[in-house]
Parts: C-alpha cells; structure tokens; sequence
C-alpha cells in the first residue's frame, strides 16, 4: 500500500519533467499519455506548471561553439525511431507554452547556468560522453506545503557547497527568521544550514555534513529571531522539497 508521502504518479510525472528519466522509462510515459491516462496527465501538468517559472531563473548565457557542436552532432548521429507514438493533440494553451519553451533555443541557453541543462540534455540524449563531472550534481525545487508554486530552488556548487535561490518574495513577520534545514533518511534530526534572507540568494559550504544523496530532505522554517533555539526545527514549514540527482 503506498504511503500518503509517496505518490508513484506523481513521482513519475517530477522525473519525466525534470528530464531525469531513463530513456525507456521516459518513453513508457510517452506511450501512457497518448493513450490519455488522465492521472498521469494531470500530474505532469501540475510539474510543468511547478518548473516552467525556472525559465528566468539565470541570465541568458552563450555555451561555447564546441559544446553546441557536439550537441549537434549527437543529435545528427541519433537512429530514427521504427515507428512514432502517435500523440492525441489537446487544445492546452498552457502545455503549446510549455512545448515551445522546453524547444526554444532560449531555454537551454538560459537555463545552461544551473545545472539543469546537463540533466536535460543526458537525459534525452543516451550520449555518456557528453558532459564528464567532478561530482554528482543535485537539484531541490522548494514549494509550500500545498505545492502550489515553487518558492526557491537548491543547486549544488561543486561537491562542498550548495547555492539557494529565491523565485519570488516571502514575508517575514517582525521579530521572526526564516531558516533553511536539510536531512537525509538516515539521520537522527536535520541539521541547519543558516538563516536565509527574504528574496535573497544564500550560498553554503557543506564540507561538514555527508555528501549528498537522492531523496534528501531540504526545507525553510518560520523561526524566533536568529534562528531556532533548540537547534531543530520548532516553526512551521513554509517550503519544502527533495533533492533529484541531475548528473
């Protein structure tokens, strides 16, 4: 029986989204939804919905001449499939916007500068040598506990520290602080990463902590002034999110 913390649609619909499927998996989804299976459907609409504000989150980048080089030419070099998934096609405004935004040349270009472009790209090209990193690279995407709209993103920064962005404001109660946590499965309590300033970027160093792993838990918290005073979390959520390995 699946728990009320674990939706296999949805969890299904997050990866086919974010592009961190493997390719046969990802085409089983494909196939699902031309055969409209409403549920599924409808939860990758909601995470299209979640992600598509991601699009502004970097400045527009140039990737150098020799990265757009290979990418054409693992495209080029890709077989054509035997026989095309027919896909019914469904007056969504809203999913024609989305289309044109994952196939923009601006969308890749904007979005080269978070990591995400590497998840994305491997994912839709079975291509293993394309991108070799250091280390393996994360992302968190916080929402409120409704999981209504995204509220900040989390990205690791080489293998020792992380960078937490804000998509929009938050407000603060006087005499209040917000407070940014994070745990994996295995451990006793989370541990907290510092205080975050309202509609402010944070970058922190993790070299203390375990390396990170798929799954872990990263939330922000309404605290007393300068932080919980017990060490662990005494206010409420206000965002909240697990990290999905990209690369």
């Amino acid at each position: 029986m699946n728990t009320p913390d674990h939706d296999p649609v949805d969890e299904l619909a997050s990866g086919y989204v974010l592009g961190t499927l493997p390719a046969a998996r990802r085409r089983e989804v494909q196939q699902r939804l031309a055969t409209d299976d409403a549920a599924l459907r409808a939860a990758v609409d909601r995470w299209e919905q979640r992600l598509l504000p991601l699009s502004a989150l970097a400045e527009p980048v140039q990737p150098s001449p020799a990265l757009w080089s290979r990418i054409e030419s693992a495209i080029a070099d890709q077989p054509a499939p035997a026989a095309a998934v027919p896909v019914r096609q469904r007056p969504s405004t809203r999913a024609s916007a989305w289309q044109r935004w994952w196939g923009s040349l601006g969308f890749w270009r904007a979005v080269a500068a978070t990591g995400f472009v590497a998840a994305s790209v491997a994912a839709l090209l079975p291509v293993t040598s394309l991108f070799a990193p250091a280390a393996p690279q994360y992302m968190v995407v916080l929402v409120a506990p409704d999981g209504t709209q995204p509220g900040w993103i989390v990205k690791t920064q080489g293998k020792d520290r992380l960078q937490l962005v804000p998509l929009g404001t938050t407000t603060v109660p006087e005499q209040r602080s917000l407070q940014f946590w994070t745990k994996a499965d295995t451990w006793s309590a989370p541990v907290s990463l510092g205080l975050v300033q309202p509609g402010r970027p944070l970058e922190v160093t993790i070299d203390q902590l375990p390396p990170l792993v798929p799954n872990q838990l990263f939330e922000i918290t309404l605290e007393p002034y300068n932080g919980s005073p017990t060490g662990r979390p005494t206010g409420p959520i206000l965002y909240i999110g697990r990290s999905v390995k990209l690369i």
